[in-house]
């Protein structure tokens, strides 16, 4: 997967999350929740562009991090969410746990492969 399909992949990505925080309930709680998690994915794919964009290879590494970091708590929360029992669609929040995993799995793998490469980042 090159840097643009993997820019596409994480925007679809914020884009699937958002509509389905607008399906949930409103209420305090949810309302928290759904900030959260509406802050943690959009937040993948923006820094992920950013990285794109690093001016160097370190600048590139440190954002991709915080990407990382970012579709960790992503994944965190589309947990909570079914952990809590939010009523939304049952297999678009799996369909996103699902995605939330693979992309700090890519992220993860890419941040190992960088430093291999390079012991002193």
């Amino acid at each position: 997967m090159n840097k643009e399909e993997l820019k596409d992949r994480t925007k679809k990505f914020a884009v699937r999350v958002f509509r389905l925080i607008m399906t949930l309930e409103h209420n305090k709680a949810s309302d928290i929740i759904s900030y959260q998690l509406l802050k943690a994915s959009s937040s993948v794919a923006a820094n992920y562009r950013a990285a794109c964009r690093g001016k160097s290879g370190a600048d590139f590494l440190n954002k991709l991090k915080i990407v990382d970091e970012e579709a960790d708590e992503s994944l965190f929360w589309l947990e909570f969410i079914k952990d809590v029992e939010l009523n939304c669609n049952t297999y678009e929040l799996n369909y996103l746990s699902k995605e939330a995993d693979e992309l700090v799995s890519i992220f993860s793998a890419a941040i190992k492969t960088i430093k291999s490469r390079n012991p002193n980042s």
